[in-house]
């Protein structure tokens, strides 16, 4: 890969190039690829699909192969011999991973392996992936930390077969064109797709999805002259799934179409690394305890910690915790100030609520106001 890289210092290659000029597969070439990002050996560029193109180190490790240490990036084995392969007690890159947007991501454990290790293990035996939790947990942070090539689909009720496969927009010159939608482009260029909210998704559209995920590997792009499009190596499908959020449905015909499954729950723990307040780390750990109990319906998760932690940062601890039972749903309001109440130990709170109004010498005028008021156009 370094050879290529810097025999053409001036282009840019997708992992889908590298793989066409070397010869080899698209898990093969993306691992040796990122490898080399990592080692700061390549540059990483494109908001999706890694660009890779070199850089002052890049000519120099094209000279001599070097072998990774144990644990630099995630281990790769054929299907058939993984179980034997796989070393028991390699020592692992567990650092944070810079996801695509720029974002840090933290490793968890999964199956004594780091999560992100584990998910490529089971790319490249493509064996299926359902990730289940509340919103908020990582779902979506792990599978982009874990796959840089990754392509998204948001799934809701109205999603149809055409934003999975394609369909025909209009063109500039008035024509129309068939533009191919997610799964397509990930089938062709032996991608990652990540189906999220995928039980949100009607039954019927989920169906379009199936041929290429068994022995198939391909579907058929009916509404495009009936064209049969095969998926290349690498096609991989990762879906999400948030058991409580209304309309969500794990029916048979898709829970047996992922045959991994992880529950993925916030990690307090992390929480606390991370220097959210202690105390109210103390009231999710309480509120998390007592959904598992029944008696909840809602806990705050990683998502709404770090927004506090935000939030606080600019409007104070008293407005945050404020604003921490304001995005509770109502029903669970009161359970969550009282958690807040007894576990933060502060006298009282309510969602965070616009007061009376303030005379006007207690207003700060915003950068380039001239603070004269304009009479008969308030709103």
């Amino acid at each position: 890969m370094a050879r290529l890289l810097a025999d053409r210092p001036t282009d840019t290659f997708t992992i889908g190039d590298m793989a066409r000029q070397v010869g080899h597969s698209h898990g093969a070439v993306r691992n040796a690829a990122l490898t080399l990002v990592r080692r700061g050996e390549a540059d990483q560029g494109g908001t999706g699909q890694p660009e890779l193109r070199a850089n002052a180190k890049t000519a120099a490790a094209a000279q001599t192969a070097v072998i990774s240490p144990p644990g630099t990036h995630p281990a790769r084995a054929p299907a058939a011999t993984a179980r034997t392969t796989i070393p028991a007690a390699a020592p692992r890159q567990t650092g944070p991973i810079r996801r695509a947007g720029g974002q840090l991501y933290h490793p968890r454990e999964l199956a004594d392996l780091p999560d992100v290790d584990a998910l490529n293990r089971l790319r490249d035996a493509d064996v299926p992936l359902l990730l289940y939790g509340p919103p908020g947990t990582g779902k979506t942070s792990l599978v982009e930390a874990a796959f840089p090539d990754l392509l998204t689909v948001a799934g809701d009720g109205d999603t149809t077969v055409g934003d999975l496969i394609g369909e025909y927009t209009q063109a500039d010159s008035g024509g129309y064109v068939f533009q191919y939608g997610p799964l397509v482009t990930a089938m062709t260029e032996g991608r990652a797709l990540l189906i999220d909210d995928a039980t949100l998704i009607s039954p019927k559209v989920l169906a379009a999805l199936y041929p290429a995920m068994d022995g198939r590997r391909q579907i058929q792009v009916k509404a495009h002259k009936g064209e049969t499009v095969k998926a290349e190596p690498g096609f991989y499908v990762v879906a999400g799934h948030n058991p409580g959020v209304h309309g969500a449905v794990l029916t048979e015909a898709l829970a047996s179409r992922f045959s991994v499954q992880i529950q993925i729950g916030t990690d307090y723990d992390l929480a606390l690394a991370l220097r959210i307040d202690a105390r109210v780390v103390r009231v999710a750990r309480h509120l998390a305890h007592q959904v598992e109990l029944g008696e909840l319906g809602w806990a705050p998760q990683l998502r709404e910690l770090l927004s506090y932690q935000k939030t606080e940062a600019v409007l104070g601890t008293k407005a945050a915790l404020a604003n921490l039972v304001g995005i509770a749903p109502v029903e669970d309001r009161d359970a969550v100030a009282a958690a807040v109440v007894k576990v933060a130990g502060v006298r009282e709170v309510a969602p965070l609520t616009l007061g009376k109004q303030l005379p006007a010498s207690a207003v700060r005028q915003p950068p380039g106001s001239t603070g004269t008021a304009h009479r008969g156009h308030s709103r």
